[in-house]
């Protein structure tokens, strides 16, 4: 059943109708929702209060300003650790039969919330990613435009998961509020008003034993000092991947997820 489109309203709470194909929030799923919260309360600054999702979410906020959520994964969901980002859509049962019929996966959904329905999938290579039908985060413009995170899919044709995510999220068909599409060089570079708010790049191995190096989405926060942060990740339990000083590290935190700190002065 499609849905009508309805826009940003008058309390400043915005539609996923309204700016479907576009990500709208990135999450981690942890086992440890207070450790969780202590890891990136010291490595990223963050403070924390409770998300209207439920008691075991929360959301994070840096300066007092929505970052991203955390939330505790139920012991019955076998499913791994990660930052996973999330898109909006305007139907999330039409969202998750485009991606069975593209030959994705959709693990756990769509599931019904008090502000919407939520659901887990992954494309054709596995990367891992989530849809939202409903209502924003108050002041989700204001998240967009200020870039607390943007993202990165790595996979092993961009252009191939291009099609498969464009047919899925409906980017670049002409609509009102669709996302904008753009090949620069070897990546595929997704817009939203105008924002850079996602890159696709080549080069990632489905059957690489490292997760870093398999297709997956890649959540990077930008950050003044990377390597002030690096060294309070190891200080706390984290595990550094990869490390170029001053510009950017791809990081582990002590559960398992794979997250990534970009200077604030290079990020998107």
């Amino acid at each position: 059943m499609n849905r009508k489109p309805t826009a940003t309203t008058a309390a400043g709470v915005t539609s996923s109708s309204s700016v479907f194909g576009a990500p709208c929030w990135v999450s981690l799923m942890t086992r440890d929702l207070r450790a969780a919260q202590d890891f990136y309360g010291a490595v990223l600054g963050w403070e924390f209060r409770p998300a209207r999702l439920g008691e075991e979410f929360s959301v994070a906020l840096e300066d007092g300003n929505p970052v991203a959520g955390i939330g505790a994964l139920a012991s019955a969901l076998q499913v791994a650790v990660a930052w996973t980002p999330y898109f909006a859509v305007q139907d999330a049962d039409q969202t998750a039969a485009r991606i069975r019929e593209r030959s994705g996966t959709v693990a756990v959904g769509p599931v019904g919330f008090v502000v919407g329905r939520g659901a887990l999938a992954a494309d054709r290579d596995g990367a891992v990613f989530g849809i939202w039908e409903g209502q924003l985060l108050s002041g989700w413009e204001t998240w967009r435009a200020a870039a607390p995170a943007w993202l990165r899919l790595q996979t092993r044709d961009a252009f191939e998961a291009a099609i498969f995510y464009g047919e899925v999220f409906d980017w670049a068909c002409g609509r009102p509020g669709c996302c904008d599409v753009e090949y620069e060089g070897d990546e595929v570079v997704l817009r939203s008003a105008g924002h850079v708010v996602a890159r696709l790049s080549s080069g990632a191995l489905e059957a690489a034993p490292d997760p870093a190096v398999r297709p997956r989405w890649e959540v990077h926060f930008p950050v003044r000092d990377v390597d002030a942060r690096v060294a309070a990740a190891r200080l706390h339990g984290g595990t550094v991947i990869q490390h170029e000083p001053g510009a950017h590290a791809t990081l582990r935190d002590p559960d398992g997820g794979l997250f990534t700190l970009t200077a604030r002065t290079t990020a998107e």
